[in-house]
C-alpha cells in the first residue's frame, strides 16, 4: 500500500494537458487587424495551440495581447521563450503597444509578462507561470536533444501554451509532430503510427520531404491528418487566407540572382570540374572554393552604401568575409551574449552597413526591413534559406529586396534540391491553409431545417 502514493507520484509526472482548456478573451484591444484578432481569440479560447503565420504578419503582438489575456485571467505571469536575437525587439515591440513586458533572467515578480531566451530556460520553473509562449518555435528542432527536451518538459503540465512561427516543418510534415507533443496533443511517434508508413528509405514508394526521408502516408490518411493538425494550429500567409483584405499586406518583388564561381582548382585526381556527389564531395568543394566564392560575396556588397546581410555557413567563411567587408561586422557562435544583441541593435539603427552572420544564429524573427539586399551561398536547408530571406522581405518592405545565391558547378544538387524543398514547402501550406479553412467552417456549425422523422416502424413497437 505504501508504494501507491509513489506510484500516483509518477503517473502525475508522466500527465499531459491536452485538447480544449481555453477561455473567452477578456481583453482585445483595437491595435490588432481584423485577422489578428481572429487569430488571437481561436488561441486564447483553445488553450494550448500553435499560430503558423507568416514573416511580417504580426505574430509579437498576437502573442503579447495572447500573453496578456493568460495574465489577467489567471493573475500568474507568462512566460515568452525566444531565440536570442529577438527577445530586446519583442520588449520594445510590447513597449511600443503599452503592454507591460520585461526582461529576465531568472526573476519572477509579480504578474507581468516575461521574455528570455531559450538558452535561460534553466533558470525557470515551470510551477511560477501561468502560460508560456514558444516564439519561434521552428528554432527548437534546430537545438541539441537535451535542450529540445528541456523545452518539452516544461511545457509539459503549463496550463496555456502557445507556438509560433512562420515554417511549420516547411520540407518534413514529420517535424509537425514535436510541436503537437510540445502543446500536449499527440505524441510525435504516436503521430507516425497512426498516419504514416516507415518505407526504410523506398522514396519512390511515397513522397519524399527531405534527404533520407523513410516515411510517406498511410492510405486515406492525408485528409485525416490535415484536419487533425487544424484541431491544434491555425496558418496564414496573408489576410485573404481568412477572408481579409490584403492591401496593407502587399509585399514588393523579390528578385533572386544566382552567381555561379569556377573554382581555381579541381578535386584531388580530376581532370575536370564535375557536380560534387553526396555531402563528403560537397563539403570538400565548399573548403577548396572558400576563397573564390567568398571574393565573389564581398565585390557583390562593397562600394554600394546599402545596407546588406550576408549568411554564411562555415566559420571560416565568416572569418574570411569579415576581413574582406571593411565595413561589415560578423555574429558568430564565439560572440558573448552582449556583442550579438549589439551588432543587431547598430545594423537595425543603421549605424552598421554589413553583417555576416549564420542563419542558425540569428535567421529566427529579425525586423531588418530596413535592407533590401540578402547574400548568402548554396545550402541544402530551405528553411534556412527562407528564414534569412525573410528578414528583409517580409510586410512592411518598401523596396523590392534583391538576394543574391552564390554557389560553385559542383554545387547544382544543392541548388536543385532546394527548389524541390520550395515546392513542397508550398504544397504542405496549401494543404493546411485548406483544411484550416474546412475545419473553420465546421467550427461554426451547419443548421440543418429538415425535421427529422421517425420511421414507422419504430412508432409500433
Amino acid at each position: 500500500m505504501s508504494a501507491l502514493p509513489d506510484y500516483s507520484s509518477f503517473l502525475s509526472a508522466k500527465a499531459q494537458y491536452g485538447s480544449e482548456s481555453g477561455f473567452s478573451p477578456v481583453w482585445m484591444p483595437d491595435f490588432l487587424f481584423d485577422f489578428q484578432k481572429v487569430l488571437v481569440e481561436w488561441a486564447v479560447r483553445k488553450g494550448r495551440g500553435a499560430l503558423f503565420a507568416d514573416c511580417g504578419l504580426g505574430k509579437t503582438p498576437m502573442q503579447l495581447v495572447w500573453s496578456e489575456n493568460v495574465v489577467r485571467k489567471t493573475n500568474r505571469p507568462v512566460l515568452i521563450l525566444t531565440p536570442l536575437a529577438v527577445a530586446a525587439q519583442t520588449v520594445r515591440e510590447a513597449a511600443k503597444f503599452g503592454i507591460e513586458c520585461r526582461r529576465s533572467a531568472g526573476e519572477v515578480t509579480g504578474a507581468h509578462i516575461l521574455v528570455t531566451n531559450y538558452e535561460k530556460l534553466h533558470l525557470f520553473n515551470p510551477s511560477d507561470f501561468g502560460g508560456v509562449v514558444c516564439d519561434e518555435s521552428s528554432a527548437i528542432k534546430a537545438f541539441d536533444g537535451k535542450r529540445r527536451a528541456e523545452v518539452t518538459e516544461f511545457l509539459r503540465t503549463m496550463p496555456y501554451r502557445l507556438m509560433c512561427t512562420a515554417t511549420a516543418a516547411p520540407n518534413d510534415y514529420i517535424e509537425l509532430g514535436t510541436a503537437s507533443e510540445a502543446l500536449g496533443e499527440m505524441g510525435q511517434m504516436d503521430m507516425l503510427g497512426r498516419f504514416f508508413k516507415n518505407e526504410q528509405g523506398n522514396c519512390a514508394a511515397g513522397r519524399r520531404w527531405g534527404d533520407g526521408a523513410k516515411w510517406r502516408f498511410k492510405g486515406h490518411a492525408e485528409t485525416g491528418f490535415w484536419r487533425w493538425v487544424c484541431s491544434w494550429a491555425r496558418a496564414m500567409r496573408k489576410p485573404s487566407d481568412f477572408g481579409f483584405d490584403d492591401s496593407n499586406f502587399v509585399l514588393p518583388p523579390l528578385v533572386e540572382r544566382e552567381h555561379t564561381v569556377e573554382a581555381r582548382t579541381i578535386a584531388p585526381g580530376m581532370l575536370f570540374s564535375l557536380p560534387a556527389f553526396g555531402l563528403q564531395e560537397e563539403r570538400e568543394e565548399r573548403r577548396r572554393t572558400l576563397q573564390e566564392r567568398c571574393e565573389m560575396v564581398a565585390d557583390l556588397v562593397s562600394g554600394t552604401g546599402e545596407p546588406a546581410v550576408v549568411w554564411c555557413h562555415l566559420n571560416a567563411e565568416g572569418d574570411l568575409l569579415e576581413k574582406m567587408i571593411h565595413e561589415g561586422r560578423q555574429v558568430s557562435g564565439a560572440s558573448t551574449d552582449e556583442e550579438k544583441e549589439e551588432v543587431y541593435e547598430a545594423f537595425g539603427k543603421g549605424q552598421l552597413r554589413v553583417v555576416v552572420i549564420k542563419p542558425k544564429i540569428g535567421a529566427w524573427g529579425l525586423n531588418w526591413q530596413h535592407c533590401a539586399h540578402v547574400v548568402t551561398f548554396a545550402s541544402h536547408s530551405y528553411e534556412q534559406y527562407y528564414q534569412a530571406v525573410r528578414r528583409c522581405w517580409r510586410f512592411g518592405q518598401k523596396r523590392p529586396v534583391v538576394v543574391d545565391l552564390v554557389s560553385t558547378e559542383g554545387e547544382r544538387g544543392i541548388k536543385e534540391n532546394m527548389r524541390r524543398k520550395s515546392e513542397a514547402a508550398d504544397r504542405m501550406f496549401t494543404s493546411l491553409v485548406a483544411h484550416m479553412n474546412e475545419a473553420i467552417r465546421l467550427d461554426v456549425g451547419q443548421k440543418f431545417e429538415k425535421r427529422v422523422e421517425v420511421p414507422s416502424w419504430l412508432t409500433t413497437i
